[in-house]
């Protein structure tokens, strides 16, 4: 889907994109597990659903580096995960209306 010749997700900006997004959430979850002491799971979920402003709240950091991390975390990922999101979600958009096009003209 993500890897054929013609996607806007093959191109450097987006690679870059989809490298910082990847990178950022493994370094939320990395330091949930070493700080928090919270289970991979645990760690990796917290920090989707932080990022994407899910916030269940049946996670939370206890201690003062936790959240000291996470007030930094926040302000820096929810933009590059929107940003991330809102590029899948224009790939989208502009497959279905290319789709909806050379239908069109048939």
């Amino acid at each position: 889907m993500f890897l054929n010749k013609k996607s806007i997700l093959i191109g450097k900006k987006s690679l870059t994109l989809i490298l910082a997004t990847i990178s950022l959430l493994l370094i939320g979850s990395i330091f949930y597990h070493n700080m928090e002491g919270w289970n991979w799971i645990d760690s990796i979920y917290f920090s989707v659903i932080t990022l994407t402003t899910v916030g269940y709240g049946d996670f939370s950091p206890q201690t003062d580096s936790g959240k000291i991390f996470t007030m930094f975390y926040v302000v820096i990922g929810i933009g590059l995960m929107f940003t991330f999101i809102n590029t899948l979600y224009q790939y989208n958009v502009n497959k279905v209306r290319k789709h909806n096009d050379t239908k069109g003209e048939e």
